[in-house]
């Protein structure tokens, strides 16, 4: 069968690709296009399945949109019209609401299938995209259990099978690997560090590193902690010259890429732009603060939807996915170089609050459910597809 993939970043292309390992594991004439990047890419084997590559169209926030609008515009019309002259068996719309919505109307009205995996945050802002769902979705594909209530609650069918974000850290060579040869292949010192981690779009990193490097100039001033190092995680399809300006003269904040998981494990702590970044750190243990900011013009129009969708209390999928706060988030005016300081210097001192952000992890893992959530999803995406045939 040919299967049509959608995602617009970094966590879409990470959960396209284990699910395009799982099609083709089950599905041994599996045909695939994508708008993706290099994890769907390795996945499929494929350069040539690649229509374009995310970092070409990422956007966060209303400011992005504004910045971006004629682009995004150009490219619904170039999907459109290669879908059409593709003819898949099912377009795969993953998260990317903006633009997967319209593509979903159009597969939809075309007599395509149309799945959508990773379900839109709905139930964060936006509750009028559930008609949508209804009508031009044929089957939601959904990963929270937290999720499940929402909406069964609003009427709108899904399949739950489980979180493919476990399969992807229990399953990476970085768990297994040791410290030392992580810190030797990466030229690192031999010392304690924070991981950092800004963001995977270009705005985003603009945004919060001028923060993060307040954040670990002030850090080193404290007793006991003159040592301690900084490791930045690059974003996936990111350069060195996004990160340069900011980490110049800083010889103890260091900048890797590709190898998230390894600078998550080993690192004392983390601050983390949320995400599904901050996911990851609380299925690898890594105990950490989230902190977010944007545009002026982005947090008015979040706190207007926030105030709207007034149930939602967190901005972290781990926290969501517990319904408490397991770890700090700091949002807009109280991201502050202070407040970020003091949560880390909190975990760094008190163990006993350490090992309670820990338990807390063991509680996300735990609600997310068993492994092989990827497979199973594959499973029953080809099984739909071939009943409707």
């Amino acid at each position: 069968m040919k299967y049509y993939l959608i995602s617009g970043e970094a966590s879409g292309d990470l959960h396209g690709s284990n699910l395009i390992r799982g099609l083709k594991s089950r599905d041994p004439q599996a045909e695939f296009r994508f708008w993706g990047g290099d994890m769907m890419v390795k996945a499929s084997e494929s350069n040539e399945a690649l229509v374009r590559h995310y970092n070409e169209g990422a956007v966060m926030g209303v400011s992005d949109v504004i910045a971006k609008a004629g682009k995004l515009l150009g490219n619904v019309k170039f999907c459109k019209q290669d879908i059409l002259s593709w003819k898949p068996d099912v377009v795969i719309l993953i998260d990317y609401p903006g633009f997967n919505f319209k593509i979903a109307e159009f597969a939809h009205k075309r007599g395509f299938k149309v799945f959508y995996y990773i379900a839109p945050k709905t139930w964060a802002s936006r509750e009028s995209r559930n008609r949508k769902l209804k009508k031009f979705v044929d089957s939601l594909f959904i990963i929270f259990p937290f999720e499940k209530e929402y909406f069964n609650a609003h009427g709108v069918k899904y399949e739950y099978c489980g979180n493919p974000l476990i399969d992807a850290i229990d399953g990476s060579p970085a768990l297994s690997e040791s410290r030392r040869v992580f810190l030797s292949r990466n030229e690192l010192a031999d010392k304690r560090y924070i991981a950092l981690l800004a963001g995977s779009r270009k705005g985003e990193i603009k945004r919060m590193m001028p923060a993060y490097m307040q954040f670990a100039d002030r850090l080193r001033k404290y007793d006991g902690l003159n040592d301690m190092e900084f490791v930045i995680a690059g974003a996936p399809s990111r350069s060195t010259a996004d990160y340069e300006g900011y980490i110049d003269g800083r010889p103890y904040v260091h900048l890797v890429f590709n190898e998230t998981y390894s600078v998550l494990k080993n690192a004392e702590a983390a601050v983390i732009n949320s995400g599904t970044a901050s996911l990851e750190a609380a299925l690898i243990g890594t105990p950490q603060v989230v902190g977010w900011t944007s545009t002026k013009l982005t947090a008015f129009v979040a706190r207007k939807i926030l105030k709207v969708q007034n149930h939602i209390k967190f901005i972290s999928l781990g926290n969501l996915i517990v319904d408490r706060l397991v770890f700090k988030e700091f949002y807009m005016e109280e991201f502050t170089v202070e407040n970020i300081t003091d949560e880390i210097l909190h975990i760094l001192n008190d163990n006993s609050y350490r090992a309670g952000m820990i338990e807390g992890y063991n509680e996300i893992r735990s609600r997310l459910g068993s492994s092989g959530a990827s497979g199973k999803i594959a499973e029953k995406m080809i099984g739909l597809i071939s009943a409707r045939n």
